[in-house]
C-alpha cells in the first residue's frame, strides 16, 4: 500500500487555482468564534480581509476594529439600510441561527456574497429562501463547514475515492461536549426558537456533512433518537443517535452530546482497511490520520493547518476563481433536510426516507 502521493503534500491545497485576488469581508455578530478564530483566520489568511464589523453594539465593538485594524464598525439596522456596502464585497453571518437567513436575504439584495455558519438555517423553509434569494442575485452562498478544507479530511476522501480501504461500509462519527463548562444556562444554544434544536443542530452536523462529504453521496433514509433532560436540558435534545443509509448499503452512525466527556472522533470502515482520525471535529485537529489495509498500520502526523483560515480562502476562492463551491448553500440545505427527517423518526420512532 503506497500512501506517500497522499502524505508528500498533506497539506496541498487541491482547490486553488489562483495567486492572487482579495475579497473584502464584513464580519457580522461578534461572538466568541468570530472574534476567536474567524477575525484572526481572516487577517492571516491570503485572499481575504476584514473591511467592516456588524455589531449589536457598535461602541463596544471598537476595541475589536482596533485589534484587527477595521475602519468601519456599524449596527445592524445600519447593515441592513446598506451603510457602508460600497466597504465590502461579501458577507461572513456569525450569529445564531435563527438570524442568518435576514442578514443573509440583505447581503444578497446589496449584490454581496454570503459565508454563513451552520446550521444554514433554523429550518428547511429558511435554508430554501436563502438559497433561492442568493441564486437570483447572482451571488455565492457558502456553509461554513471548515473541515471541508481541513487536509486530513480531504486526504480521507481521496483515500476512499481510490479503493485504499475497498468499498466504504460503514462511517462512524461522534461529536460531544460539557457546553455548560463553557456556556451559561441561558445560552441561545437552549433555546429552541434560536437555535432551531439541541445537539443534533449543533454537534450533529458535523458527522453528518464529514459522511456526506466523504463518501460523495446524499443517504436514502434516516433513523433517530433523541433524549432531553432537566433544566436547563428541558427544551432541546440533550442527546441524539442517527443512522444514515446510503445508496449501495452504506450506513454512518452518529452521535452528538451536550452534556458528555469532551471528544470527536471519526472512523470509515471498508471491505479491505480503515481510516480513523482522531478529534476532527473540536476545531483544532490534530492532523493524525490512521490507515489500515490488510496487515499494514500506518499512522501519519502532519503540520497543523488553521482550518478556519483555510475555510475563508477557499471561499474567497470560490468568488475570485468563479468556480463550483463544494459548500454551497444547497450542501447546506440537504442537512437540514436530513435533520428535520431525523426529528421526525425520534418522534415517531421510524425510518424516515429521503
Amino acid at each position: 500500500m503506497d500512501l506517500d502521493g497522499y502524505f508528500d503534500a498533506f497539506t496541498r491545497r487541491d482547490w486553488q487555482t489562483i495567486e492572487e485576488g482579495r475579497i473584502r469581508v464584513a464580519v457580522i455578530g461578534l461572538g466568541g468564534f468570530a472574534r476567536n478564530r474567524a477575525l484572526p483566520a481572516i487577517r492571516d489568511g491570503r485572499f481575504c480581509e476584514t473591511t467592516v464589523l456588524v455589531s449589536g453594539s457598535p461602541e463596544k465593538a471598537e476595541g475589536v476594529a482596533n485589534e484587527f485594524d477595521v475602519e468601519r464598525v456599524i449596527g445592524y439596522e445600519e447593515f441592513h439600510a446598506g451603510d457602508a456596502s460600497e466597504a465590502y464585497d461579501a458577507v461572513y453571518v456569525a450569529t445564531p441561527p435563527a438570524f442568518h437567513e435576514e442578514y443573509a436575504e440583505t447581503a444578497a439584495r446589496l449584490g454581496k456574497h454570503v459565508l454563513c455558519e451552520k446550521p444554514l438555517a433554523t429550518d428547511v423553509s429558511g435554508a430554501e429562501r436563502m438559497v433561492e434569494a442568493c441564486a437570483e442575485a447572482g451571488v455565492v452562498l457558502m456553509t461554513a463547514y471548515r473541515l471541508r478544507t481541513e487536509p486530513s479530511i480531504r486526504r480521507m476522501r481521496e483515500m476512499i475515492a481510490d479503493g485504499v480501504i475497498g468499498e466504504p461500509v460503514q462511517v462512524h462519527g461522534g461529536f460531544s461536549s460539557r457546553l455548560l463548562e463553557h456556556a451559561g444556562p441561558d445560552t441561545w444554544r437552549l433555546d429552541p426558537e434560536i437555535a432551531g434544536g439541541g445537539a443534533l443542530m449543533d454537534l450533529g452536523v458535523y458527522p453528518l456533512n464529514t459522511a456526506r462529504f466523504l463518501l460523495g453521496i446524499d443517504p436514502l433514509a434516516v433513523q433517530a433518537t433523541t433524549s432531553s433532560g432537566a433544566v436547563p436540558f428541558d427544551r432541546v435534545e440533550k442527546d441524539v443517535a442517527f443512522q444514515l443509509t446510503f445508496p449501495g448499503g452504506a450506513t454512518a452512525s452518529c452521535t452528538a452530546s451536550f452534556d458528555a466527556h469532551p471528544d470527536s472522533r471519526l472512523q470509515v470502515l471498508g471491505t479491505e482497511g480503515q481510516l480513523l482520525i482522531r478529534a476532527p471535529f473540536g476545531g483544532d485537529v490534530s492532523q493524525e490520520l490512521v490507515v489500515e489495509r490488510g496487515e499494514t498500520h500506518t499512522e501519519y502526523t502532519g503540520a497543523p493547518v488553521d482550518e478556519v483560515r483555510e475555510e475563508f480562502d477557499y471561499f474567497a476562492h470560490c468568488i475570485l476563481a468563479g468556480g463550483d463551491c463544494e459548500t454551497d448553500g444547497e450542501d447546506g440545505l440537504a442537512d437540514l433536510r436530513t435533520v428535520e427527517a431525523a426529528y421526525e423518526s425520534a418522534e415517531t420512532g421510524e425510518r424516515i426516507d429521503l
